[in-house]
């Protein structure tokens, strides 16, 4: 065999042969597999020939293997070593695959493959970036090749190895021309982190060892990460002392060991400093607000002898977009005196600058003073404020509380035999035999329905219809359930069906009416009076009908919402005029309907109410339009409007006519408006694009317009349940009411304005950890 070169570690003396990590002699005999005869040896794969060795797919004959390692045993030249062969020099970048065996100048295919063969991986995270390619020409040379930009930079000489510091460097410090450009787009970017942010950045691996930051050079910063724990906390209803919760210390050191948790009395001035910095954004908004606003109170109640009042306003911004924002959320004795929510709304508007532009209030309680309760308010708040109408659109109602309270006068009416049917669904839920039995009777008796019996919430009617709908189907399956199980007697009678049809009947008109509301993300009061009208008429023609059942549950219903429908429709019919697709007419046909032939009286209160609004916008001074500026002349004086002079020697005709419009003035923008002929109803109208487009043409009317339709009819906000059924206070949880009032208000109104912030969000941009 060939001697080692002096470098290598073994040496391998004449008559000896290295196997695994034994020496064998030559009086050694070979065992198993391996056979010795004259001078060529056969071990297992492995032939030694001559004073050649052929190991795994290498050729060593005679010379030094220059590399990282040599072959002891069974391993293997892989790797990026040299192997001379027949004085030619070899390039080989791996171990042979398949059965390739070498044999003298060539290398061939055999049945090579050692047991116990190692490959050394490269282990540096550098070559997730790189490929190693070899150089054209020279195939002692090797450079690193990068995967984004394609450049290539020096490796590997046949005899000296680069190193990879030099490559690192050119990903993590921004050198790459690629990864650059990724970071100065996110760095520009300010619409804040989304889920798509990240996607489809070029090599930017997403496992271990990266971390999100604007630039890969970016430092931690103490304050900017209290500052996005306090929103989390306010997002997330969080309590403040989680951020002392050993797990959550854990979290965060995990992420940044050099994080300092803050105490519940630090955090509580993050989350005021959150807040503050909101609110003076908010108040930028309504300093530039072109119109009104209106209020919604809430009540909420506490444990202590202490509730709140939750102050919110809608608007319609230069933009004409409807917008919602909590204003206060303040202490008060509890139960809410009335004076109470008078002063909470006193404080509020002077302290937004809106002392001048309250419109209306709309309040969510359904107390049967609310006649008294209403007319104390505007008493005391028109002394104070400027406010529309005399008062008579001040205060309103909400009408998705007068849905829920007329649905509980429903529920109410046939209570106990929704108790029965309860039962009955809990009986056969109660196990799979039961389900089995039942699904069976109802295949025999060959019930159609592909409803599912379920119970219901209770404090969402809406469930309680869906449940007794299903019912309804499995009446006759219910009945001989209990024919033939003696386990259950709770199955309804047939006068018990029939009263629970007739009550279905009754919340379907409820139901229909809520859905239509949530449909619209943003409503508008207009569409409110058609839904208003409509559940309006059906009442009253329903508390006449000859069923007893279904005249008893409509009179109860009728005297809830007929109520409401006196209090409010006013407000609701002035703000389906402002629809350019129905004005004065669906008020017309609405009220024939109702009133029958005392209707015109009840149209010309609404329509003598919108001529006497409209008359007090007119009042008002009316900020410069492009339509009424007036344009300089060329030397700089102001031009008088005058009749236009054509040159044809009718200059006193012109005279003429402008005397005429003197003497008959022309319509007013609102007799205009409801002169035209109506809007197509189409289904992709915008009442607000609408009247954004005809801004420049109705000028005053469209301030008007702007106010009426930001009216909050409902109480209830986006993402809520109109279903609750509670229409009284709502209560704060224990943790909330142990806070520092001024605590409170800052987490409830933060949370409803940090989702419509205008604050950037930090960048998205993967960079690779030192």
């Amino acid at each position: 065999m060939g001697e080692p070169n002096d470098n290598d570690n073994a040496m391998v003396h004449d008559g000896e042969m290295i196997i695994g990590n034994e020496m064998i002699h030559d009086s050694e005999m070979v065992h198993s597999s391996e056979m010795l005869h004259d001078d060529d040896m056969i071990q297992e794969t492995k032939m030694v020939h001559g004073d050649e060795v052929i190991q795994g797919s290498g050729l060593v004959n005679d010379d030094t293997i220059n590399g990282d390692e040599m072959v002891h045993g069974s391993e293997m030249i892989h790797g990026n070593h040299i192997i001379q062969v027949n004085n030619e020099m070899v390039q080989v970048n791996g171990m042979a695959n398949g059965d390739e065996m070498a044999h003298g100048n060539e290398l061939v295919s055999a049945d090579v493959s050692p047991p116990n063969s190692r490959r050394r991986k490269k282990k540096s995270p550098v070559w997730e970036h790189f490929t190693i390619e070899p150089v054209p020409g020279d195939i002692q040379c090797q450079r690193a090749c990068c995967n984004l930009c394609k450049g290539t930079f020096a490796y590997s000489t046949g005899a000296k190895i680069a190193g990879t510091s030099h490559l690192k460097r050119h990903i993590t410090h921004g050198s790459c021309p690629v990864i650059k450009n990724q970071d100065k787009k996110v760095a520009l970017s300010s619409a804040g982190v989304t889920d798509n942010d990240c996607e489809g950045t070029i090599g930017r691996p997403s496992k271990r060892r990266y971390r999100y930051s604007g630039f890969a050079n970016a430092t931690f910063d103490q304050d900017r990460s209290s500052f996005y724990v306090a929103k989390l906390i306010i997002l997330q209803d969080y309590r403040l002392d989680i951020v002392q919760q050993p797990a959550f210390t854990a979290f965060i050191e995990s992420l940044q060991p050099r994080f300092r948790v803050a105490d519940v009395e630090t955090m509580e001035g993050e989350v005021y400093a959150v807040y503050q910095k909101e609110k003076d954004n908010l108040l930028q908004t309504f300093s530039t607000l072109p119109g009104r606003v209106s209020l919604t109170i809430g009540l909420w109640t506490t444990s202590q002898t202490l509730g709140y009042v939750s102050l919110a306003a809608q608007f319609i911004d230069t933009e004409w977009k409807v917008h919602r924002r909590m204003l206060n959320f303040t202490m008060v004795p509890s139960p809410h005196p009335q004076n109470a929510v008078t002063d909470a709304i006193s404080r509020c508007l002077p302290d937004w600058g809106m002392k001048d532009k309250l419109f209306t209030i709309t309040l969510e309680n359904d107390c049967s003073s609310h006649d008294i309760y209403s007319a104390n308010l505007r008493d005391q708040l028109s002394s104070r404020n400027d406010v529309m109408l005399k008062g008579q659109l001040f205060v309103v109602r909400c009408y998705a509380r007068i849905l829920n309270a007329a649905a509980q006068d429903v529920i109410a009416y046939i209570h106990g035999v929704i108790y029965s049917i309860r039962e009955s669904i809990k009986f056969i839920k109660a196990s799979n035999s039961r389900e089995e039995k039942f699904a069976e009777i109802a295949l025999q008796l060959e019930i159609p329905s592909t409803k599912t019996l379920c119970l219901d919430v209770t404090t969402q009617w809406n469930t309680t219809y869906l449940m007794l709908l299903a019912a309804l189907d499995y009446k006759q399956a219910f009945t001989t359930l209990e024919t033939c199980d003696d386990n259950y007697n709770e199955a309804p009678s047939a006068e018990d069906w029939k009263r629970v049809e007739a009550a279905s009947n009754h919340l379907k008109l409820l139901y229909d009416s809520a859905h239509s509301i949530m449909s619209v993300e943003n409503p508008t009061s207009d569409i409110f009076f058609h839904e208003a009208w409509k559940l309006q008429l059906e009442l009253a023609n329903a508390t006449a009908h000859e069923d007893p059942d279904v005249s008893s549950i409509a009179k109860d219903m009728h005297e809830t919402f007929d109520k409401y429908w006196k209090d409010c429709n006013l407000v609701l019919a002035i703000a389906v005029v402002m629809d350019p697709r129905f004005k004065m007419k669906l008020v017309e046909f609405s009220y024939s309907k109702i009133y029958g032939v005392d209707a015109a009286k009840y149209v010309k209160v609404v329509n003598d109410s919108v001529h006497e609004l409209y008359k007090e916008y007119v009042a008002q001074p009316l900020p410069l339009t492009p339509a009424y500026v007036e344009q300089p002349a060329a030397n700089g004086n102001k031009t008088q409007a005058g009749p236009p002079s054509t040159g044809d020697g009718l200059v006193d005709f012109d005279m003429y006519l402008s005397e005429i419009a003197t003497v008959q003035p022309s319509k007013s923008e609102l007799e205009q408006y409801l002169d035209e002929t109506l809007t197509p109803r189409t289904q992709e109208f915008d009442i607000l694009e609408w009247w954004k487009l005809n801004t420049i043409r109705f000028p005053t009317l469209s301030k008007m317009a702007r106010d009426v339709l930001a009216i909050p009819v409902s109480t209830v906000t986006a993402g809520s349940s109109i279903f609750s059924a509670g229409t009284g206070s709502r209560m704060l949880n224990e943790y909330r009411s142990s806070l520092r009032p001024e605590i409170v208000e800052a987490l409830v109104c933060a949370k409803d304005w940090l989702p419509h912030s205008t604050t950037a969000s930090p960048s998205c941009a993967l960079v690779k950890l030192q």
